[in-house]
């Protein structure tokens, strides 16, 4: 299977990498697209060898220039990345670009009808209709990857999808799970991306601390498995082994569980069948000694309340939602604004986005150029 990787040199592209290197009768790389992280670009270039490497930022492609082995060829721009996303030597693509930038390379392959391991949660959350209308017309067939979705999918099959009552996406918690909300005002950055279980980059490790990951999880969801907000959940559980939970009508909870460890959902989402072995190490249930559960603080995480009030509307309320959080994450990253501030800025961006449907990709990004205009905006005020 040749593979077209995007967002090659996060954390999602090189646990990709991993697992590629781990099968190399299986997978070989036909292109990999990143952004500004060229060191880490030409390291992977040299140990997939893939024929076409992509920089999005053009600095970056320049400073590679001369360097790739050989018969690798490389490109710059997203214009590149769209292109070789659909072509015909690619066969999957795994999409793992960070924010809504990642969808029209990722929307492209889905239009070419390629098999897409999704990682790129905006992808859905700004455009689901439009993705997911796209992937039942040209037959694409999109994986999960994030893991709490992959869990979900492997418990989903060989059964009734009528019979689904509730699915339930398990959380860290993050590492503010057991910290007083009244302090939450004092976080630091350094302290919001030090997650206790994952290890992810640093924008992704914000969401999780402020719970806004999960609550983007919980759209991604909707439209993934097209499922109605009332029976899309989500609970606390710090050791990160259940990834979620599907119960169904005679009262069964069918679970998924692993090590904390992004190459396991990858690895399902490059093969279900036959299972590949993917490195991560084996859970020991003895060991762990006890798995715990608790609710959901919405004092603590107000992103949770807030997604509810989303998911009950149209989709021009989660792409405001999704690019305000985008905004908002960023400036605290920047500290210009505090970590409590992130959630507050998104709310008051949604307060004053018409909750309409969107039903075009210009539509989607009419919306989400005004909701990014709006949260800087409240940043400045």
């Amino acid at each position: 299977m040749r593979m077209t990787v995007l967002g090659a040199t996060g954390s999602i592209g090189c646990s990709t990498a991993d697992v590629m290197q781990r099968h190399p009768d299986k997978f070989s790389a036909f292109a990999l697209v990143g952004h500004q992280n060229d060191e880490k670009m030409l390291e992977l270039a040299n140990r997939l060898h893939p024929e076409w490497v992509v920089m999005t930022d053009a600095a970056a492609a320049k400073r590679l220039q001369g360097k790739l082995p050989s018969g690798a060829r490389l490109e710059s721009g997203m214009d590149a990345a769209v292109e070789l996303s659909a072509a015909a030597e690619t066969d999957m693509v795994m999409a793992a670009m960070v924010g809504s930038a990642g969808l029209p390379a990722t929307l492209s392959a889905v239009r070419a009808g390629k098999r897409v391991g999704l990682a790129n949660k905006e992808c859905l959350v700004t455009a689901g209709n439009i993705f997911m209308q796209a992937a039942r017309e040209s037959g694409a067939e999109v994986v999960p990857v994030d893991s709490e979705h992959a869990a979900v999918h492997q418990c989903m099959q060989g059964h009734d999808y009528n019979s689904i009552t509730q699915v339930i996406l398990t959380a860290s918690g993050g590492p503010f799970r057991q910290r007083d909300p009244a302090t939450l005002h004092t976080v630091t950055p350094e302290e919001a991306v030090a997650h206790p279980n994952w290890d992810m980059g640093a924008k992704i490790s914000v969401d999780s601390a402020t719970m806004m990951n999960k609550a983007l999880e919980l759209i991604e969801a909707r439209w993934l498995f097209d499922l109605t907000p009332e029976k899309l959940s989500a609970v606390i559980h710090p050791e990160s082994i259940v990834h979620a939970m599907v119960e169904y009508r005679d009262g069964s909870v069918l679970a998924q569980l692993a090590m904390p460890d992004m190459r396991m959902p990858i690895a399902y989402a490059m093969q279900a069948e036959p299972r590949l072995d993917s490195g991560i190490a084996w859970l020991d249930l003895a060991k762990t000694g006890s798995l715990s559960f608790q609710a959901v603080d919405n004092e603590r995480f107000p992103a949770m309340a807030l997604v509810q009030q989303v998911m009950q509307g149209e989709n021009s309320l989660s792409i405001a939602f999704n690019a305000a959080n985008e905004v908002a994450n960023a400036a605290f990253r920047q500290r210009t604004i505090r970590f409590t501030d992130i959630v507050s800025t998104v709310e008051k961006v949604l307060s004053q986005v018409d909750n309409v449907r969107v039903g075009t990709l210009d539509e989607v990004w009419l919306y989400d150029e005004q909701a990014r205009i709006m949260a800087n905006e409240v940043i400045s005020a």
